[in-house]
This record gives C-alpha cells, sequence and structure tokens, in this order.
C-alpha cells in the first residue's frame, strides 16, 4: 500500500530544528518550504521518505526512514541502491550505510519530466529486498510542483506528532484492520479441571493399617511405580494379610514340588495323564494366587505404588489410620491436559452448536491464549438443564497444560461461533478507552497521527469489532498505542516538540 502527501511546512519551523544540510539547500533553490511524503510497505520493509518534490534538472534530497515490518525496528546496516525510472530513461544512487540507524539520505538529479517510479534495491546480511514506490511525478516547472504541494497539503491541527525514532525505541507497530467472519461471543467463568482421563484414583486391597514410606502431600510429583505407602494387618485377628500371604506362599511351593516330580514321572508313564493334568491345574491356580500376593503384598502387608506419572491431587487418609479394602487412598492426576468447564446461560444455547473456538485468559498472568495456541479442542456442551449446575449450561472444552493454568481456579473464557459476515476488527491492544469511549490512532503517515474516535461492537478477548470510525484502507496504531497518547500530550505542552533526525 501506498501512500503520497504534500505537506506545506513553513521555512522559520524548518530552520529552527537546524538538524537537515537538504533543508538548506532547498531553501537555495526556493522551494525549501515545500516536501514530499512518500510512505511504501513490502513484504519485509517499511519505507517513509521525506523528499524535495520531482523536478527536472534541480537536486531532490530524499531522507529515507526503513523499518523492519517484523518488528518496526530500524535496519541498521546495508546498502541500498535508490533508482528514479520514468519510461526507459533513469538515473540511481548507491549509499552503503545510513546517516542514522535506519536513515538513509539520497540526493538524486531527475533528467526528464513524466510519470515513474522510486526503486529501493536493499542489501545486507539477511538478503536482498526491493521496494517499489510507483506514481512519481517530475515537473518541468518548479512553479507546477509548488502548487500541486500546496494542493495536497494536510491538516495537522488535530494530528499527533511521533517520529520513526520515537517509535524505534518502544514496542511498537502499525496494520491494517482486518475484515473477517465475525460471530457474536459468549463470555462467561470457567473452572481448570483436572482431565479425568488421565486421573486414577488408588484404593486399599485389604484390611490394615496405612503407613505411609514419605510424606504424601497434594502437589508431589511422583513417578509410575514409585512406592508410596502400605498397609500392615500385623496383629489383626481377622483378615491378617501376612497370615494369608504365608499361606499363598506354603502352598505355591507345595503345588510346584508336586507338579515337578509328577512331570519327571510321567516321562516314564507312572502318573496317569488326570493325575497330571490335577496337579498342573492346582499349581497354576497357586501360583496365580501367590503372583498377585507377591506383586501387590510382602509379609509386611500392601504395597501401594503410584499407577501414573503425574501429581498427587488429593490424600484421604492419614498415617497410622485403620482403612478397609476398597477405601480411597489417594489421587493422582497427569496435568498434561486440562478440562475448561465454562457455565453459559439457557438464551445462549441456541448458539453453542456453531460454536468455533474460545480464547481464555489466564489467572496468573493475565494473558489470553487462543484454543489454537493451547492445541485444544470443544469436547462438549450440555443438552439438557440440570438444578445442581445452577440451572445453566455446561460447555467442556480440553486443552493443553502449558504451565499458566491452576487445576481448580477459575479463568474467563470468550466462546467464540460461527458466522457468514464478515465484519472490521482490531486488536484490542490497539484500542484506547476514555470515560467510556474508545479511540483508535489512525496513521496519516508513518509520524503523523489521528486520534479518531470508533464506536465497538464485540470482542473475544483478543480483537474487537469496529462498527464505526475506520476504513480497512487505514493504517492504525496496533502496538504502542498508549505511548502514542503519551506523545500528543507532551507535544501539546511543548510548542517545539516535533520532528528532530
Amino acid at each position: 500500500m501506498k501512500y503520497i502527501i504534500y505537506v506545506l511546512v513553513f521555512s522559520i519551523a524548518t530552520m529552527s530544528c537546524n538538524t537537515k544540510v537538504a533543508d538548506i539547500q532547498e531553501e537555495e533553490h526556493g522551494h525549501g518550504d515545500v516536501k514530499l511524503y512518500l510512505t511504501e510497505y513490502s513484504d519485509q520493509f517499511e519505507i517513509f521518505a521525506e523528499a524535495d518534490p520531482f523536478i527536472v534538472g534541480e537536486t531532490t534530497n530524499i531522507l529515507a526512514h526503513f523499518s523492519y515490518l517484523s518488528d518496526f525496528k530500524p535496519l541498521t546496516k546495508g546498502s541500498i541502491t535508490i533508482s528514479l525510472i520514468i519510461g526507459t530513461n533513469g538515473i540511481k544512487q548507491i549509499i552503503e550505510e545510513p546517516v542514522k540507524p535506519g536513515i538513509y539520505q539520497f540526493a538524486l538529479q531527475p533528467k526528464v519530466k513524466g510519470v515513474g517510479k522510486l526503486i529501493f534495491d536493499i542489501k545486507n546480511d539477511k538478503g536482498d529486498h526491493k521496494v517499489v514506490i510507483e506514481n512519481i511525478v517530475v515537473y518541468e516547472d518548479v512553479h507546477d510542483a509548488i502548487r500541486k504541494a500546496e494542493e495536497e497539503v494536510i491538516d495537522k491541527i488535530n494530528a499527533i506528532s511521533f517520529t520513526k525514532e520515537q517509535s524505534w525505541k518502544i514496542d511498537f507497530e502499525t496494520v491494517l484492520p482486518l475484515k473477517v467472519q465475525f460471530g457474536k461471543v459468549i463470555k462467561t467463568t470457567a473452572q481448570i479441571l483436572s482431565d479425568q482421563s488421565n486421573e486414577s484414583l488408588v484404593t486399599a486391597k485389604t484390611n490394615g493399617v496405612v503407613k505411609f514410606h514419605n510424606n504424601i502431600l497434594n502437589g508431589n510429583v511422583v513417578r509410575i511405580g514409585e512406592t508410596l505407602l502400605g498397609i500392615s494387618g500385623n496383629g489383626l485377628a481377622n483378615d491378617n494379610l501376612n497370615v494369608q500371604f504365608i499361606e499363598g506362599k506354603n502352598n505355591y511351593n507345595l503345588a510346584k514340588a508336586d507338579y515337578d516330580r509328577k512331570l519327571a514321572l510321567s516321562q516314564n508313564k507312572i502318573v496317569s495323564e488326570k493325575e497330571m493334568e490335577s496337579a498342573k491345574a492346582e499349581f497354576e491356580n497357586a501360583k496365580a494366587v501367590y503372583d498377585n500376593l507377591k506383586n501387590n503384598f510382602n509379609s509386611n502387608g500392601q504395597i501401594v505404588v503410584s499407577p501414573q506419572k503425574g501429581v498427587i491431587k488429593h490424600v484421604y487418609v492419614s498415617n497410622g489410620q485403620y482403612v478397609e479394602a476398597g477405601t480411597s487412598l489417594f489421587s493422582v492426576a497427569n496435568n498434561d491436559k486440562l478440562i475448561v468447564k465454562a457455565e453459559v446461560q439457557q438464551k445462549d444455547y441456541p448458539l453453542l452448536s456453531s460454536i468455533v473456538s474460545a480464547n481464555i485468559k489466564s489467572s496468573t498472568n493475565k494473558k489470553i491464549y487462543s484454543l489454537d495456541e493451547l492445541n485444544g479442542k470443544l469436547l462438549s456442551f450440555g443438552k439438557n438443564i440440570e438444578e445442581d449446575e445452577g440451572y445453566l449450561i455446561p460447555v467442556n472444552f480440553q486443552i493443553e497444560n502449558n504451565n499458566e493454568f491452576l487445576s481448580g481456579s477459575f479463568v474467563e473464557v470468550f466462546i467464540k461461533t460461527k458466522t457468514n459476515q464478515k465484519a472490521l476488527i482490531v486488536s484490542n491492544n490497539a484500542l484506547i478507552e476514555e470515560y467510556g469511549n474508545f479511540f483508535l490512532f489512525v496513521q496519516l503517515t508513518p509520524e503523523l497521527f489521528e486520534k479518531r474516535e470508533v464506536k465497538i461492537g464485540v470482542s473475544d478477548g483478543l480483537n474487537t469489532e469496529i462498527i464505526m470510525g475506520i476504513s480497512d484502507s487505514e493504517r492504525i496504531v496496533s502496538k504502542g498505542a498508549i505511548i502514542v497518547k503519551l506523545a500528543a500530550v507532551s507535544n501539546s505542552l511543548d510548542p517545539h516538540a516535533g520532528h528532530v533526525h
């Protein structure tokens, strides 16, 4: 996108800055009070240039600012070739380094009149790039050039000056508003829960007294198979696990010895096939009982291990407590995935079938994450009303845990729905609110901005719909808007505030 704006700057203000040699040269030619502002964007760069009018035989001084579009920081090194092409005629100049970071100064003397283009060929360690500014008019008559410039003078009364040097020092960005499909948004609260598919509840398999191996506390990180506690029935009159373990071991050893003896005799046909099958069955039954006891118990009782890696979510027993088989001991949750359980009002039910995504605001750092950023998805939404849900409708999302969400905490959720209608949207960072009214800073040039009141629509937490106030062809400040606002106050207090190179 290109902007060519002619700005009339009074020579008294120009001489007071006393910063550009080109200004003095322009005064000698009699048109130093006229400036041509050129703006062009490529896929890599923003170019903003202040130039004299292009006149045949006259030297045109061009002060160009080069900013990377990726971060709007200055081009600090590299050679730039500027070419003025009109038809088959062309002139060029090569500048090897900037006069200041991001600022290159050129001087061209057009040889023919007509409509042409300026080409900037940029070469640095990041590669070669080309930026073209079309519709450059070269005049034959000085007065025609000045008269045309005066016709295009921009009204600076309500404009805010914010130089490239100022914007390079902060987190700054300008963008075009987006015109995209933007449906209704349901704003509500939600609770972060552990994913039940990744949560295990461990229960006692025998009666006995609990004995912790180490402190078992909520939030402890555990490994799969890690021994956490034991349950001992030693000293109990009934269901003494120690007795059962010894009995099981003895039965296994006895059955194994009998089976091995009969297996050896069967080679000489001394033992019948029926006796052999009976001994084998008794051995396998005894082995199954003993293996179960051995894997889960020892002579001291049940060995309780973590069934998965994760964290201890809840401990239901205390050290030394007597429990019976089936008693809940503790739960382990793998919080790699979390459930976001939102609740919406009944009036929003018709929208739930058209949910396409959601934005979730972290309660820890207040940052808003999109569902895509969290590799999330919609799991389900309620199809009926439950009294215990407070007559609200649950909507469940699954997200990956990026360590910004705490299980059990509450967050803000912006549920986005599908639509076929397009809306003009801007980043919430671009909006400035003052006494209930909303404003955007609209770019007139990369160094001149207009504070524009806008009417807003719905917001999804990251972006807001603009109903009235700007068009999709006007660039706005999307980062650093609050600094531009402060600059407006500063400039209004300082009559000498302005452009300084």
